[in-house]
This record gives structure tokens, sequence and C-alpha cells, in this order.
């Protein structure tokens, strides 16, 4: 018998994580990347780039959230076309604000990343750590400025204009306060919410939007 017999006979002495790990690194480098997944991830980039993020972390998130197995930070690099560097840096920005977290693949040195897939969770923690922050700061900003006006106010000698400027101010700024204020209670209301998961709801709720978008389309 030939010596390339002998070894087709030789059993395989890789264990069968190190040959399914080997076969999901391969499947992995030859993936390309898909119309559909271009497509959301440069939406979803250019929502985050709105909403003050870099556009980088919605496309990494965004495909992390696509894809049926987690990814390493090379399969992100090779995918959307990014530096190392840029991709290093991204991962880091959206593992400090809890969307992504690093995870253990066996058989793999590397490290990989899965998103997080409840949305609405995810929302909510942005929302208390930014949004929140940053009404509860307008609120203190705007009583403060209003009891810097009311002791302008209480001064002895004010000309008739002077007072109207405050008046006026006063007036403005407690609309301002007031706006603060119902922002800051409908944002406790959602981030309470969030707590007790609102997902099945929100999943009802767009569930019913389609069904009446389907029964209103045209027959």
């Amino acid at each position: 018998m030939s010596d390339h017999a002998d070894h087709r006979g030789e059993a395989d002495s890789r264990s069968p994580g190190e040959r399914d790990g080997r076969g999901d690194r391969e499947a992995r480098s030859e993936r390309a990347l898909w119309v559909s997944e271009a497509r959301v991830s440069d939406v979803v980039g250019r929502l985050i780039e709105f909403w003050g993020f870099k556009r980088n972390m919605g496309r990494v998130w965004t495909l992390l959230y696509l894809s049926p197995e987690p990814l390493s930070a090379d399969d992100l690099r090779r995918l959307l076309g990014l530096s190392t560097g840029a991709v290093s840096m991204t991962l880091s920005e959206l593992a400090r604000w809890g969307v992504v977290r690093k995870i253990w693949v066996q058989g793999e040195r590397r490290d990989f990343y899965t998103a997080e897939v409840q949305l609405w969770r995810m929302i909510s923690r942005v929302w208390s750590e930014r949004e929140k922050i940053e009404v509860e700061s307008a609120i203190e900003a705007f009583e403060a400025a209003l009891k810097e006006l009311e002791t302008m106010r209480r001064g002895a000698s004010l000309d008739a204009s002077t007072r109207a400027r405050i008046d006026l101010q006063r007036e403005r700024i407690g609309h301002l306060l007031e706006l603060a204020r119902l922002g800051k209670k409908l944002l406790d209301a959602l981030l309470s919410t969030a707590k007790v998961d609102a997902e099945p709801l929100v999943r009802f709720l767009l569930g019913q939007r389609l069904t009446d978008t389907r029964d209103a389309s045209p027959r």
C-alpha cells in the first residue's frame, strides 16, 4: 500500500472543536458583504452620526447585529474596508456603551464580538447615559438663570426697559424649563418601561402596524 493511501487511512488527530474552528475560520474568510448588509449598515451609520456618534460605530454594530455568528476585528476590517486601528477604536467605544460585547470562541486565540440584539434595551442605555444627563443639566441651567433674573428684578434702580427685558426672559426661560421637565418625565417613563423589558410590546405594536399596512394595501 502506498504512503498516500496510508495517509488517507490515518485518523484526523485534531479534536472536533479544532476541526469545527478551522471550518468556521475558512467560512468567515470567504464571506463577502451582502448588498443588504452594506445598505443597512450605511443607513444605520448615517442615523448614528446624526445622533452625535461616529458613523463607523453604526456600521460595525449593524454588521454584528446582522451576523449569524460572532465576528473578529479582522472580519470587520475586511468586510467594511476599515483600518485595524479604526476597527479597534470603534469596538472599544461600542463596548463602553454596552452595545457590543467580547466573547470567547473555542479553538480561537482572537477576540470575537457580538451585538446587543435587544434594541429597546440598547436605546434606553444610551438615553440613560447621555440624553437624560443632558436634560438634567439643561434643567439646572434654566433654574439657575431664573434665579439670577429674579435677583436682578429685585434691584432697587431698574429702568422700564431693563425690567421689561427681565420679564420677557423670565417668561421664555420658564417655557424652556417646562419643556425640559416634560422631556425628563418622558425619558424617565421610557427608561422605567425598559427595565421591565418593552420588547414584547414593541414587537406587538410593530407587528400590528405591519398587519394594518398589509390590510390597507391594494389587492
